[in-house]
């Protein structure tokens, strides 16, 4: 039973909010959890968990596709998926990781609301109760984790269109068939991992991307033109550089009932994918009643040590801006806890600019450290190779893809790292914990690695394509 106040008080239970309401309970102070949907938050329930699992049942068809290449016999060479099956895969283990989470509230003794909060004061909060009713909660100290959700555009005939062939990134998971024909608007992470997925299941897929390039977030023009590359091999056409695009319902015979017109083409579509952005979750909070400011986006501004405009109250996670990532998330966690139990050095949220991050189409493209555009002034060394160069890669027939270092022409230092790889993910964390640890280019290039792996292509990458270049 939730009682009037408490020590602590947080809303939301993503991968910060869960970890963090069982940490101060730990510390014997009374919390409550404030959850409006599900427990678990948007990793475990609409991002990283299912959609993941999503990608390795498209793996598994694209290596069914390509059993004859490894001598294997796959009957006629057809693949038939059962897309109610994937989807059945996918929610049982969402289920089983959101049911850890709500074991792990429940055991630690936090309390837990499921609601819709909003502020009525700064130390006070009215929740709408999901099963009816209302009641108010106050504390001490609060801790805002409420996330964001799928942005939807405003595009010329949107809403004239079969709103139940219209997809964000939650519902588009939830199809019980492949499309016939998706339509993607927007290249970045979500649209790639998406369209590459769905093309994967047997899907015809289009992408419609603003940018001239892809990824527009991980601007190195090298690495993203190799998965761009990648893309199109595996069938998926690509529209770039498009400024605007207009909607519109295709004639009621046709099966693919969405109409699509840019100013170069006019395709035609069963379902629309978008994936133009997310929007953080703080319109129903009414933060001006606890006198918290908000940026132009709608995320909420933290000082180092992530407390808002007011001091007692604190933002973790997708809420406030910055890489929108489940492990800045929860690494907000882990600089909550440090300061919690701290006896005087504050932790901050001033990371440095080695955050990493992994598109998880296949192959994965990992990547480390500042943006190719941002790098600071200065004089730098890059090395790159293909894929075609690492022996792991040509025992398991994956060679798609790149690696590509950039390197302090006077330190040494590995400054920026990406690979495009099976394991892309993998190999560019062991590059950031060498860029961590002080290990330089020339650590890597004599450090003994375990062959065959794909960590080894590490010996190498450094005396591939060499280029010299200054940034003013």
């Amino acid at each position: 039973m939730a009682k009037n106040h408490y020590d602590a008080l947080v809303l939301g239970s993503g991968q910060a909010g869960t970890p963090l309401a069982t940490h101060l309970q730990s510390l014997s102070l009374s919390t409550c959890l404030v959850e409006r949907s599900h427990i678990a938050g948007c990793c475990v329930n609409e991002g990283c968990t299912p959609t993941k699992t999503m990608v390795a049942s498209g793996r598994v068809a694209y290596l069914a596709r390509r059993a004859g290449d490894y001598g294997v016999s796959a009957g006629n060479g057809e693949v038939k998926v059962d897309m109610q099956k994937v989807r059945q895969r996918k929610r049982d283990i969402v289920n089983s990781f959101r049911g850890g989470s709500e074991r792990r509230l429940k055991d630690s003794g936090v309390d837990v609301l499921m609601g819709e909060a909003s502020f009525v004061s700064p130390n006070e909060v009215s929740v709408k109760l999901n099963d009816g009713g209302e009641t108010t909660v106050s504390a001490d100290k609060i801790y805002i984790n409420v996330g964001c959700r799928p942005s939807r555009p405003s595009i010329p005939g949107l809403d004239d269109l079969d709103q139940s062939r219209v997809l964000d990134s939650t519902s588009i998971q939830e199809l019980g068939e492949v499309p016939e024909h998706l339509a993607v608007l927007g290249g970045g992470y979500i649209g790639l991992e998406f369209a590459q997925l769905f093309r994967r299941l047997g899907a015809k897929v289009t992408i419609i991307h603003r940018s001239p390039r892809l990824l527009s977030k991980l601007d190195d023009p090298e690495l993203v033109d190799c998965l761009t590359s990648i893309l199109k091999e595996d069938g998926i056409t690509m529209h770039l550089s498009v400024p605007h695009t207009t909607l519109s319902p295709s004639p009621s015979s046709s099966s693919l009932p969405i109409t699509l017109k840019t100013p170069t083409t006019t395709l035609h579509a069963s379902h629309l994918l978008l994936a133009t952005g997310r929007t953080p979750n703080t319109s129903t909070l009414s933060l001006a009643s606890a006198n918290i400011s908000l940026t132009p986006t709608g995320h909420i501004p933290v000082s180092p040590t992530l407390s808002t405009t007011t001091s007692h109250i604190f933002a973790l996670g997708d809420v406030k801006p910055g890489p929108a990532f489940t492990h800045i998330s929860y690494d907000d966690f882990r600089i909550l806890r440090s300061n919690l139990s701290s006896s005087g050095t504050s932790t901050t949220h001033a990371r440095d600019k080695r955050v990493p991050s992994v598109v998880y189409t296949d192959p994965q493209f990992g990547h480390v450290g500042p943006k190719f555009g941002a790098l600071p002034r200065g004089r730098y060394v890059s090395y790159s190779m293909p894929g075609g160069w690492v022996a792991r890669g040509l025992e398991t027939g994956e060679t798609r893809g790149m690696m590509k270092g950039v390197v302090d022409a006077g330190t040494g230092e590995v400054v920026s790292f990406g690979a495009i790889g099976v394991e892309g993910g993998e190999v560019m964390g062991v590059v950031q914990m060498a860029m961590v640890g002080g290990v330089g280019w020339e650590g890597l290039r004599d450090m003994v690695f375990a062959h065959p792996s794909w960590g080894e292509s590490l010996n190498n990458v450094w005396g591939g394509e060499r280029r010299e270049f200054v940034v003013e």
